[in-house]
């Protein structure tokens, strides 16, 4: 049975006495200049409390001036394609997670989104609070998503991928997965040495991977869900959403296919019918180090 909790349950102070672990923050970031400054300054609030080491945004070398922003509230900014050299150039969202693993200094990595309208600090407190019982070792965060159309605003109805492909897929696949209520939520926290031994999906279907591979390692019991309130960013139009839902079937086509479990479900792939499925290794079979050092990685 998965573990839920709310954000509420998890103070900052609580969560710097109980967890021994240092924390990265990553925020993979494209063209979002207008959001980045103020998830950045409630971060702040977290590292000058100590529990944050380090805030990362990984840049898509957006033309919009996020790496400016992100660095000017004081974040570190590297650009995504900078950081692992051997693999090409970074191959969307899910690669440049990936990528984050060679410059991360933290025993445990937060993922955020980083054009969330309404993000608050407990955002991050929430998915960490679970790991300071050290039997937890991958949370994800599960929200509310308001739908806004012209000046009207109804409560629920944004997050239409996990709704009409995610859920439905789950449900006969994978069903215990399907306890997670927003499995594509890119608000997770997992412990460093877990991330470097799940390969990673480059593209969208990035979370639905992840979620699937980690559930193979750890089992559900390692894994929980915290409850964050209300997450707000932009809608994308049917035709993006239409790729973005090609590319989380086709990912979990492929790690359900890579996984092997007897008790899930497989989805027959025809070849050509779909987005190509790239997948980064385990980053703990990579040999490399980060970026910084100067050293490049052996070519795959």
């Amino acid at each position: 049975m998965l573990d839920t909790f709310h954000h509420g349950d998890f103070a900052a102070a609580d969560i710097s006495r109980k967890l021994r672990e240092t924390v990265s923050v990553v925020i993979p970031a494209r063209n979002t200049a207008g959001t980045i400054a103020a998830t950045v300054a409630e971060l702040q609030v977290l590292a000058e409390d100590g529990l944050v080491g380090q805030i990362l945004v990984v840049d898509a070398d957006s033309a919009d001036g996020t790496a400016a922003v992100a660095r000017e509230a004081g974040a570190e900014v590297v650009s995504e394609n900078e950081l692992v050299e051997g693999f090409g150039p970074c191959r969307g969202k899910g690669d440049a997670m990936w990528r984050s693993l060679a410059a991360v200094t933290g025993e445990i990595v937060v993922f955020i989104d980083g054009d969330i309208a309404d993000f608050g600090r407990h955002y991050v407190t929430g998915v960490l609070g679970p790991l300071t019982d050290p039997g937890k070792h991958f949370v994800k965060g599960r929200y509310q998503r308001p739908f806004r159309f012209g000046e009207n605003e109804e409560p629920a109805g944004g997050g239409r991928v996990t709704e009409l492909a995610a859920r439905p897929l789950l449900a006969r696949l994978a069903p215990e997965l399907l306890a997670f209520d927003q499995p594509l939520a890119g608000e997770v926290a997992a412990r460093r040495e877990l991330l470097d031994q799940v390969p990673f999906a480059c593209g969208y279907g990035v979370e639905i991977a992840m979620l699937i591979e980690v559930w193979g390692r750890v089992g559900i019991r390692g894994m929980a869900q915290v409850e964050l309130g209300t997450k707000r960013n932009a809608h994308q139009s049917l035709a993006a959403l239409s790729g973005m839902s090609s590319e989380v079937i086709a990912a979990m086509a492929d790690t359900l296919d890579r996984l092997g479990r007897k008790d899930t479900g497989r989805m027959k792939m025809v070849e050509g019918s779909g987005p190509e499925v790239v997948t980064r290794p385990a980053f703990a079979t990579v040999p490399q180090v980060s970026h910084r050092s100067g050293r490049k990685p052996a070519a795959p």
